[in-house]
């Protein structure tokens, strides 16, 4: 018995003596005791950041949806590779305001820090990067129409240097557009477009417009503007003279979109734009895609560059490859449009790609 008690005794020590260098295991941030090979230590690492920092700078030519997007995008794709703003990342975002004094002092600005990669959204500020920046530091592009035509590079497929990007546009966009007015809106013989001839993107869209068109028969109308003051006055000139309306991706006409969704809706002109985003907002019809996604690949050219240590002139310059009829039904509604079936066949994805 007395043997028993003994046996009994040191099991008691043992037991105490284990707990007490329980006391000594890992503690995870929360105060709870992290095991080996627990969710507690094991989500430790997930989604933690690249150890390197890193510097950019951006310069976007005007606040509006589509280039809203674009800048939305990149960031995201960065920080879905671990190079996060505020952490690993510092980011110098520069707005122009379509101003091109603005746009050439932040380009020299830019060129005059030390950035491991430089961006430009929209064609006015890769140009400005592309003639400021004289040093071999990178520079990506974004919605940037024609870059050939802009002359940010000479080479699509191998840019050289150390520029390259994405184009925000596909020629079949712009041909597909017009063949779906013609088709279905037979009663539409002249096309309005208001648009600001300053801008070389929306004139090489423009004069692929009017290439479609003239196969055709319709007549492409322009109200030039210099301006986004100018454009609900440019919007009105064309009532009366045009059946539809028409924007490309002019920066300072889609800036003030809004008022040619007015115009459009008082006067019931279907209008049709050159962007999603402006669909969602209240133009009736476009070809294209969402700018997000765009800038979310111009985000995984820079991760690339800055991650995997490629070189940006090795990047072929790349275009939307998925697009698809986009329709917004309220618009169609405010605008007077019956909605037909067929306009709806046109629409590959049309959970997603026939807005409500």
């Amino acid at each position: 018995m007395k043997r028993k008690k003994i046996w009994l005794g040191l099991s008691l020590c043992l037991m105490l003596v284990a707990a007490g260098c329980g006391n000594n295991n890992t503690t995870a941030s929360n105060g709870a005791t992290a095991v080996p090979g627990s969710t507690a230590q094991s989500t430790a690492g997930a989604g933690s950041t690249d150890t390197k920092t890193y510097k950019i700078a951006v310069s976007q030519y005007v606040e509006h949806p589509s280039l809203d997007a674009t800048y939305d995008g990149i960031i995201a794709a960065l920080k879905d590779a671990g190079i996060v703003e505020g952490q690993n990342l510092t980011v110098d975002f520069e707005n122009a305001q379509a101003d091109q004094a603005n746009n050439l002092s932040i380009a020299q600005k830019i060129a005059s820090e030390d950035n491991d990669l430089v961006i430009g959204i929209a064609t006015p500020p890769a140009q400005a990067l592309v003639q400021a920046i004289k040093n071999d530091t990178p520079i990506l592009f974004a919605a940037v129409t024609d870059p050939l035509d802009a002359k940010v590079v000479s080479n699509l497929d191998h840019p050289g240097g150390n520029v390259s990007g994405a184009s925000d546009t596909n020629p079949e966009a712009i041909t597909r557009l017009m063949d779906f007015i013609a088709a279905q809106f037979p009663n539409v013989k002249k096309l309005g477009l208001i648009i600001n001839e300053g801008e070389p993107n929306a004139v090489v869209m423009a004069d692929k417009a009017q290439a479609a068109l003239d196969k055709h028969g319709i007549e492409l109308i322009k109200a030039p503007i210099t301006n986004t003051s100018e454009v609900k006055q440019a919007a009105e000139s064309l009532v009366g003279r045009a059946d539809a309306l028409y924007i490309t991706l002019d920066n300072s006409v889609v800036s003030g979109v809004d008022s040619i969704i007015q115009v459009a809706n008082e006067n019931k002109l279907p209008f049709f734009s050159s962007d999603r985003d402006t669909v969602e907002k209240g133009a009736f019809a476009t070809v294209g895609f969402k700018y997000y996604d765009h800038g979310y690949q111009v985000g995984q050219m820079a991760v690339d560059v800055l991650k995997n240590g490629k070189k940006i002139g090795d990047l072929p310059v790349t275009v939307q490859q998925k697009l698809d009829v986009i329709l917004n039904l309220k618009a169609a509604a405010a605008q007077g449009i019956e909605v037909t079936d067929a306009m709806k066949k046109e629409v590959a994805d049309q959970t997603n790609d026939i807005i409500q």
